[in-house]
């Protein structure tokens, strides 16, 4: 049985039971089993209609919905090739990656979208809108899914271009039933034995290959998957749902650490006193790996008990009644906000993969987790350390190559083995870190080499109110710091100071520019799932690199 086989004979188990909702215009609607069902079933008579056949490739731009779902699985039932993009993105964006992927057909979430890559793509083909898809409304019976083999292309999901242009990750439908396996079995074990269904929240775009995989897992097994696509009422929605757990990015789990930071300051009063030095003696206890009582004051451990009577468990309650866990992927999470949580009584979970790993190379398993690394590798596959730290992975997730670009895949898959171009460390249990990427060393006039990534971990941490820290310096003679946010002076000259002095000569950072704005992905700086873009970063901050770098000796 199939990763597809597995979600229909789910669905039908589910036929008078709710396993997908959106909220729309406020009010949360729900469908069945069945429902969806026969919303796929009116998919794939018009895909059928269309004269779009296996093989072929459909574009589907649009916002999550109960329908992005139900097209979906009606394109893989179908055979189709089916090629998501992010709705934020640019006509522009969209109809260059479109171009590259030459679908037969395109949907569309809204008629903005489709007048858009129209407008920005003289040849593009037929582009229906995803009403026009569910029009026929529900049908009763359609024929079984077509079958696929393994090496059968299911998908082309574009990477998010952190450098250089967006490459087209080809996926097949064996990478698929290697993965959804492996991610309900790693559910399970969050969750347990139980009767009733896991209650999911999610707002991620499904475009992207963690959410994605999320939600062919949730429709694969007993879960109510509740969508949002609206990030301006995430709280009030979230509440709402009451979620046991939700797919992350770092940037989310960071802000949320602060916004609890800066509530119970401006309330002041006792449960900021016993937050504070609860936290206190709590993260210095972990930071030396022992208990909270060893080495801490009377006082602080007396306030440490109560805040983790009254004051954790109030916070914890505001986050979700029902909250277990909070799963984070995408980049790099401060091992500080990963430990935040876990003294709230809240695990992270950290996932490590890549699109061309179907999303997955290590899960965090429940009640093993370790603040600053990401769990070790799931069942199947294996992981290996290559020259300069790279990370060499090989096993059925490894996606079978880009499309139409046989030179990118020819350099990323030898012997066997892909080369991520990330730099890790593994412990004696298998616990992997991410330590770096190779392409982001930054190379000094003296020759030393600079992983950035934990550098900017560090400083991040020490800076209230900041929102990202860039390093740069690559052929100069010193590093140099780009900081955002509402950030003050005093707090990142303290800030530097402090790290400096952990710090080898060479990766000391001498000069700094501040930058109220945080990046983000409609600045154009951040990637849709948080990454930085650090070529555009250098690119638009090019006058204030150059003057943090004067014509003098370092």
């Amino acid at each position: 049985m199939n990763f597809l086989d597995r979600i229909y004979l789910r669905l039908e188990e589910a036929a008078d039971r709710p396993v997908l909702q959106e909220w729309r215009n406020g009010e949360l609607v729900a469908v069945s089993g069945l429902q969806l069902l026969s919303e796929i079933r009116s998919a794939r008579h018009y895909l059928r209609a269309s004269g779009i056949g296996k093989g072929e490739r459909c574009g589907l731009v649009a916002h999550n919905s109960i329908r992005w779902a139900a097209l979906d699985l009606a394109l893989l039932s179908e055979g189709i090739i089916r090629v998501p993009l992010y709705a934020r993105q640019t006509p522009r964006e969209l109809a260059l990656m479109l171009k590259d992927a030459q679908p037969s057909l395109i949907c569309c979430g809204d008629a903005g979208l489709q007048q858009g890559i129209a407008q920005s793509w003289s040849g593009a083909p037929r582009i229906s809108l995803l009403d026009e898809v569910f029009a026929a409304g529900p049908t009763e019976a359609g024929p079984p899914p077509v079958a696929v083999e393994d090496a059968d292309v299911l998908a082309i999901i574009y990477t998010s271009g952190t450098s250089g242009e967006p490459k087209g990750v080809m996926l097949n439908a064996g990478n698929l039933n290697h993965i959804v396996p492996c991610t309900n079995a790693r559910l399970n074990q969050l969750t347990g034995e139980r009767e009733g269904p896991d209650r999911v929240f999610h707002y991620l775009p499904f475009c992207f290959a963690g959410s994605w995989i999320l939600l062919l897992t949730c429709l694969s097994r007993p879960c109510i998957l509740t969508l949002s696509a609206d990030l301006t009422k995430l709280r009030e929605e979230m509440r709402a749902a009451e979620p046991e757990y939700f797919l992350n990015v770092p940037t989310l789990l960071e802000r949320v650490r602060t916004s609890i930071d800066t509530e119970l300051r401006k309330k002041g009063g006792l449960p900021f006193r016993l937050f504070e030095r609860g936290r206190s003696a709590w993260l210095k206890a972990q930071a030396r790996g022992v208990s909270a009582s060893s080495g801490a004051s009377a006082v602080d451990q007396v306030c440490l008990r109560l805040a983790e009577r009254f004051v954790f468990p109030a916070i914890r309650k505001r986050l979700g009644v029902r909250l277990k866990a909070l799963i984070c992927g995408s980049a790099a999470l401060a091992p500080e906000t990963q430990r935040f949580f876990h003294m709230l009584g809240l695990p992270v979970l950290q996932v490590y993969g890549l699109t061309e790993t179907t999303a997955i190379c290590t899960m965090d398993e429940p009640g093993r987790a370790v603040p600053g690394r990401v769990g070790p590798a799931i069942p199947g596959i294996e992981m290996r350390l290559g020259e300069e730290a790279e990370i060499l992975i090989r096993g059925p997730h490894i996606f079978p190559g880009y499309w139409n670009r046989p030179d990118a895949t020819a350099e990323a898959l030898r012997d066997g083995w892909l080369h991520t171009g990330d730099q890790g460390e593994v412990d004696p249990d298998g616990n992997w870190s991410i330590i770096g990427r190779l392409k982001n060393l930054i190379i000094l006039n003296s020759g030393h080499n600079v992983a950035p990534e934990p550098i900017e971990q560090l400083l991040l941490a020490g800076i209230p109110k900041a929102e990202q820290v860039v390093l740069v310096g690559h052929g100069r003679s010193y590093l140099s710091a780009i900081i955002t946010g509402d950030v003050a002076e005093p707090d990142v000259e303290g800030a530097l100071e402090t790290v400096n002095q952990r710090l080898p000569h060479y990766q000391r950072i001498r000069a700094h520019h501040l930058h109220p704005e945080p990046f983000s992905a409609d600045n154009g700086l951040l990637t849709a799932n948080g990454k930085l873009k650090r070529e555009a970063i250098a690119q638009r901050f090019r006058v204030n690199i150059e003057e943090m770098y004067p014509a003098r000796t370092a």
